[in-house]
Order: C-alpha cells, then structure tokens, then sequence
C-alpha cells in the first residue's frame, strides 16, 4: 500500500498560507475525494511525489510537455540561457526568432504578440476583436474554458466545470452582458445568437476541439460553418488553441482541421512547461495592438528569455521531427482500445473521446457531444476510479472534465501497466457501487 504521508503533511502547512492550499483549484483533489499529491520531480513519461511514489503520467502539466519531463535539449536551452540573464523588459533576438518560427508554423497568424499565459492570450485577442470591429459582444460556447478573466467565465470548462459552478463570485453582471453562449457543436443555436444581434459581434470564441469540459471534438463540418457564418456577418473567428495549439498538428487544430481563423490563441506546448502564451492572426487585425494602434495590452514579463528559449527549442524538436503525430495518435490510439476493453469488462456504462493525442473517458452511456453530455457523466464512479488508480501507479486529471495527454515519452510498457491498472481499478470502482 502506498504511504501519502508526506504529501498530506505538506498540504496541512499549505492550508495556512494558500487558499484551498493550491495554486489552482483543480490541483485541491476536492472533487475526488482526496487531499492531493506533492511533486517531487518528473523524468520522461513519470513523475514522483514527495513520498517517493512514481507515477506514469498523463497529465502532463495539463498539455504543455509534448516530450515528456525534463526533456535535455529543452533544459539545456534554458540552462544556457539563465547564464546571460532572466529578465530585462527589452527586446531580445530570442523573441524575434520565435515570433519568426510561429508566423512560420501557422499559416494564419501573420503577427503575433507574446504574453505569459493563456487567460492573458484569450483576453488580449478578444480586446484586439472588439476594438478592430468596434462592437462589443462575444459568442463563446458552453463548457469552452478561456481562462479566468472576467468576461469569459459564464458556462466555461475546466475547473468551474469541476467544482459545479455557474461562473464565479466577483464578477459584476455588466461584465458578461455581452457574452453571449451558446451549446458546443450547435449551428443552428449560433445562427439564432447572430441573428438576435445583428451588427453587435465583435467575435466568434472557440476552442476547435473542447478540452475543458473532457474531450469533445467539433462535429463534421461544425468549425467551417462557424467560418462561413463569421465571414457572411464580418464577425471575426479566433481559435482558443491553447491545447491543440502543437498538440494535433505542427499548426495546431487548423492545420488538423483546414479550416483557418482570423485571430489564434497559443500556449501550453509553445513554451515548453514555461509560462509563456501568444495571440496572433491577421497583420491588419493586429496592427490595432499598442503601440501601433489604440487597443492597449503590455506584460513586464512577456517574451521572458528562459520561456522564449524553451519555447524555440521545442518547435525546433517539433519540426525535426515529421512522423511525430503519427507517432502520437498511434500510442493514444493503443491506450483507447485497451481503455474501452476495459470499461466494456468491468461492465459500466462508458464513451470515449479521443482526437489526436488527447483523450478523455467519460463515465456515461450517451454520446458526449456538447456540455450538458459531458455532465452526465458518473462522477462519483470516476472518483473512484482516480483513486484506485492512483494507488496503481497511473496519474490521470484529478476530475472527470479533463483531458489525458499523450507524449513521445511514453513508452510500450506505460501503455500495458496503465491498460492492466485501468481495467483494475473500473472493475473495483464498479464493484465498490
């Protein structure tokens, strides 16, 4: 039996001095029943706890670490970089670089703006959207997650999908009375909002595969009618490719997809773990952005050297690499039938979603199409599950309305241990009731 003694002791100290004792909700364990792990270090696909418990993981810092922890051209990138200096709220040959390798890589960015998060990439390309067109409102989607600003938190993923709430406590009404939602992967419910505010749209915001809510790709045909829609009405479209952004292809769900948007939000993966995130699109539409037009957005910490660094060398390791997603959708592919031979063996109800390398399985018997799918889901049973296979030695999201991400690291043998711990721990979680 695993000890989490020490993992328990360091949370009790953290309860004193942070809220919830976590830097961010979800790390809190609430919602499956336990109190969470302390990180030690991670190496390759695992990381270990502070109890000395190894793990393998598909968490992956939620989507960033395509190559796994702690890979050694990446580390020795920011190594070499730390040497001459952390920060110097200038501009640096590193920034011009990477801006260079992005506008490259994805073919509707033209410019691109570098920021430290992607709540901050999300904020600044919808500012960028209202100020370009002049009008206010913003078509978003129910259970897609931009971040925490203010006016993009009604109905989002991800956490407050998590904890059950509606938005969040400190946000005026005003704020998100021109934040208009509708259901993922409803058309027609995107042409009655149009229609209702005509001339008011300033964009269209949404995540071309959600993966806040668990995964949940665009139906056929969804994201090139949001396309034809935005450019009919002069609604701009941005891709919130925050995960898919590198993660499905060498430019992202639009590459995946073909279909292209007029402003894109990136991060995660671009800055290799570090904090670092961009918005970019259309030269004319980020020609708005200070200092060349009206619409103000700034960051001390942008372009952060040790980010940038990073960030370069693993597009550099992206593009040396062109059998990479293959490789990916193979392995992920593997781990989802073992997965669903599993569920079917434990006898529970259960839907998979899988696009590319990232997965989530829902414990539900209905198709998972839209939010109100994906919360139907057994979440109890999924607690559960998370326990007993945390017990085993195979780290998923600590929640039912997150995705499983795949990386190179990876090997044959996770796959195997994860499938037996998999059909383990369903099968005891079901027995359980």
């Amino acid at each position: 039996m695993r000890s989490y003694e020490q993992s328990q002791k360091y949370y009790d100290r953290a309860l004193k001095l942070i809220p919830g004792g976590v830097n961010s909700p979800v790390r809190a364990f609430r919602s499956v029943g336990r109190s969470p792990l302390f990180i030690d270090h991670g190496e390759q696909s695992r990381i270990v706890d502070v109890d000395g418990n190894s793990y393998v993981d598909y968490v992956m810092s939620y989507g960033p670490l395509l190559f796994g922890h702690a890979p050694r051209s990446v580390i020795g990138a920011i190594e070499r970089t730390a040497g001459r200096g952390t920060s110097f709220g200038a501009s640096t040959l590193g920034e011009l670089l990477f801006a260079e390798k992005i506008v490259d890589m994805v073919p509707s960015i033209q410019k691109v703006r570098l920021v430290n998060s992607g709540t901050e990439a999300v904020m600044s390309a919808v500012r960028a959207a209202r100020g370009y067109t002049g009008r206010d409102k913003v078509l978003k989607f129910e259970g897609n997650y931009h971040g925490h600003s203010d006016g993009l938190l009604s109905n989002a993923g991800s956490g407050i999908a998590t904890f059950d709430m509606p938005g969040s406590a400190g946000v005026p009404a005003n704020l998100t009375r021109d934040t208009i939602t509708v259901p993922y992967n409803n058309i027609d419910a995107v042409k009655l909002a149009l229609d209702a505010h005509p001339g008011e749209f300033a964009c269209i915001l949404v995540e071309p595969v959600a993966a806040n809510m668990g995964v949940v790709p665009p139906k056929p045909g969804f994201l090139a009618a949001l396309r034809a829609e935005s450019i009919k009405r002069g609604v701009l479209l941005i891709f919130d490719e925050v995960i898919t952004g590198f993660r499905l292809s060498s430019s992202g769900a639009q590459g995946y997809f073909g279909i292209q948007a007029d402003l894109t939000c990136l991060g995660k993966i671009l800055g290799g773990g570090l904090p670092l995130a961009a918005y970019g699109g259309r030269a004319d539409i980020m020609d708005s952005v200070a200092p060349m037009g009206p619409v103000y957005q700034a960051g001390t910490l942008s372009g952060n050297p040790l980010a940038v660094a990073a960030g370069i060398e693993v597009l550099n390791l992206i593009a040396s690499q062109p059998d990479l997603y293959r490789q990916l959708d193979n392995k992920m592919s593997k781990l989802e039938e073992l997965t669903a031979e599993a569920a079917r063996s434990a006898g529970t109800p259960f839907t998979i979603n899988r696009v590319g390398s990232i997965m989530t399985l829902f414990l539900t018997g209905k198709p998972v199409a839209d939010y109100a799918d994906a919360k139907s889901s057994n979440t109890e049973l999924y607690s559960k599950y998370f326990r007993l296979l945390l017990d085993r030695g195979v780290y998923l999201a600590p929640s039912q309305f997150e995705a499983a991400f795949m990386s190179t690291a990876h090997t044959d043998d996770d796959i195997v241990l994860t499938a037996n711990a998999v059909k383990e721990a369903l099968a005891e979680a079901v027995a359980e009731g």
